[in-house]
């Protein structure tokens, strides 16, 4: 039987009935945009990362351009982030009107290495974009601190590590704001695109709410230079139904890693991930590194056993920047 990467019929199959009745809801009522839905799920996403605040918007690059015009103030200047990451991350920088400087990721995690971090930093810097990659949360408590002493915003890039934590805190809950992707190959995928910025900052998720709809506070009177960027609300129903089951999903993820980690401890050009103590990982992707990546590739392949390379060209060497 082929095993593949991402199986999402037969993750479905078990709550198709909910699913089903979740989105008849929703086409009979009438309301598709930012209703009932949107506004529980934000609740809920709320009370499940530890935050005060969350705002659906329309994917998770929306919710990392929505922060960082939220938080940052006026475009421009320079933001640290990683080069190995999807280019999602860099795209919502410059989108906002900043530059994107790329800073290298400690080889064990695969996250922004805080050293680095420190000597990128320029009078130009405004803040710091870490990613929790592959479902592991960055080493927030050392960028915070860097962030703090030189007066820079913290923009947490969670899309991969919904339900990670970190010293006994979520992901989502580590900057000032976190930023969450709904994309259907997510721990938490929706049947389409969505996203959703959290804080605990009231300021900031007014003005992500403001943003996501052209800038509008209330009826037609504008304050601000927005954006069209809302979660729809079959999305949010959705979310709604697969959301209990999330803890469930991460467990099995972790239980399936631990079983890689033991059938491969015995190999030396394998290098399994590693999780520092107080970080619980969630798998987004199980992610190995090996001198002989294409021959396995090609092994595994003739056994119909998916792989791929999370990421082939890292951004600062892409055409783009």
């Amino acid at each position: 039987m082929p095993v593949r990467l991402l199986d999402i019929p037969r993750l479905h199959a078990p709550l198709q009935a909910e699913l089903d009745s979740a989105v008849q809801r929703v086409l009979h009522s009438g309301q598709f945009i930012l209703g009932e839905n949107v506004a529980a799920l934000e609740r809920e996403m709320a009370q499940y990362c530890g935050v005060a605040h969350a705002v659906g918007v329309a994917s998770g690059t929306d919710a990392l351009l929505l922060a960082l015009a939220a938080a940052g103030g006026p475009p421009g200047g320079e933001v640290i982030t990683p080069s190995f990451t999807f280019v999602a991350t860099a795209q919502a920088i410059t989108q906002w009107g900043a530059r994107p400087v790329f800073v290298d990721i400690d080889e064990r995690t695969y996250n922004l290495d805080p050293q680095r971090i420190a000597e990128a930093l320029t009078p130009q810097t405004r803040a710091i974009l870490p990613v929790d990659l592959f479902g592991l949360c960055a080493d927030m408590d050392a960028i915070n601190a860097l962030a703090a002493e030189h007066h820079l915003v913290v923009i947490e890039d969670a899309a991969q590590a919904i339900g990670a934590s970190y010293r006994g805190r979520r992901a989502c809950s580590l900057g000032r704001a976190g930023c969450l992707s709904f994309y259907p190959t997510k721990n938490l995928g929706g049947a389409g695109d969505g996203g959703m910025v959290l804080t605990d900052d009231a300021e900031l998720a007014e003005r992500v709410r403001m943003l996501r709809v052209h800038g509008r506070q209330t009826g037609y009177f504008y304050h601000l230079h927005g954006y069209n960027s809302r979660l729809d609300e079959i999305q949010a129903a959705i979310l709604r139904v697969k959301l209990p089951y999330l803890e469930e999903w991460n467990a099995r993820r972790r239980h399936h890693a631990a079983l890689y980690d033991e059938l491969l401890a015995d190999l030396e050009e394998v290098i399994t991930p590693f999780v520092p103590e107080g970080y619980q990982h969630v798998y987004h992707l199980y992610t190995i590194r090996t001198p002989h990546r294409d021959a396995l590739r090609a092994w595994l392949q003739e056994r119909e056993i998916d792989s791929a390379i999370y990421y082939p060209l890292p951004l600062h060497l892409q055409e783009i920047y």
